[in-house]
Parts: structure tokens; C-alpha cells; sequence
């Protein structure tokens, strides 16, 4: 047997206690959001200097310029990607998602890079992945846009009085 769910922000009961229900709008909460807009930057921005540092070494020894380098692009990496996410939201649909094709495609280029590879086919495989971020962004950003855009006009609707 279904039952209906209360719409979101009605009164509902729930033992002896009148509490007002809402709908969360996201699955977390914002200060798990606040927390990782700093931490995933910065995790991946180490992540990306240490395999940096590791393909320049290529099995030889740690040296101080080696560390040096997977500090630096590491550091590199996490402000390019908060300039990313903080610029790439206020751009229309494509220039959103070419923003991020472009950085994913530069920073895969720049790792493939430090092997002993052509900077042809450094180049192609850059464009490759940057074109498959790029159709994966647009794609999530125009089906959050059309779920926002669906959610408002259900809002917006006269819900029956009953």
C-alpha cells in the first residue's frame, strides 16, 4: 500500500513533537560542501605534485629539485583548479564545460608529458581527454539546469487545497 510523503516544509507529527519538515537541497550539508571546496583542491593538488615529481624522477633518486618541481606543480594544479571553480560557474553552458575540458586536457598533457613520450602524441592525447571532460561537463551542467528549471516550475504550480 503507498502512502503519500508530506510535501516539503509542511507540519508534520512525529510522536509527541510538531517539528516543521523540509527537503534537504543537497545530499550533504553545506559545511561538508564548504570543507571540500577547500580539501579536494588541495588533496588532488598533492596527489597530481607527487606523481609529477615521481615521472620526472622516471626510478632514479629523490633530489631536491625533484621535490621542489612536484611541490611547485602541485601548488600550481590547486589554484589553477579554485580559479577553475570559482570563474567556470558564472560562463554560459559550452564556455563552462570548455573551461573544464581545457584544464583537464592541459594537466593530463603536462603529466604525459614528463615521460618519454612526442609532444604529438602528448598533444592528441591531451586534446582526447580534454574533448571527453568537455562532453561529460556539458552534459552534467545542462541536465542540472534542466532539473533546476523543472523543480522551479514545480514550484511554482498551485498545489490543491484539500
Amino acid at each position: 500500500m503507498a502512502h503519500a510523503a508530506p510535501a516539503s516544509g509542511t507540519r508534520r507529527t512525529t510522536g509527541s513533537t510538531d517539528r516543521t519538515s523540509r527537503a534537504p537541497d543537497t545530499v550533504l550539508g553545506p559545511r561538508v560542501h564548504a570543507v571540500a571546496r577547500v580539501a579536494v583542491p588541495a588533496v588532488l593538488g598533492l596527489l597530481y605534485g607527487y606523481w609529477a615529481a615521481q615521472m620526472r624522477r622516471d626510478a632514479g633518486p629523490i633530489t631536491g629539485w625533484n621535490v621542489l618541481f612536484g611541490i611547485v606543480t602541485g601548488v600550481v594544479f590547486m589554484l589553477v583548479w579554485i580559479a577553475v571553480a570559482a570563474v567556470a560557474p558564472r560562463l554560459a553552458r559550452g564556455a563552462h564545460a570548455a573551461m573544464w575540458g581545457a584544464f583537464a586536457g592541459i594537466a593530463f598533457g603536462f603529466l604525459y608529458s614528463q615521460g618519454d613520450s612526442s609532444v604529438l602524441r602528448c598533444s592528441m592525447t591531451a586534446l582526447l581527454v580534454g574533448a571527453g571532460v568537455f562532453l561529460a561537463m556539458f552534459y552534467r551542467i545542462t541536465a542540472h539546469e534542466e532539473a533546476a528549471e523543472t523543480a522551479a516550475g514545480d514550484r511554482t504550480r498551485a498545489r490543491p487545497t484539500a
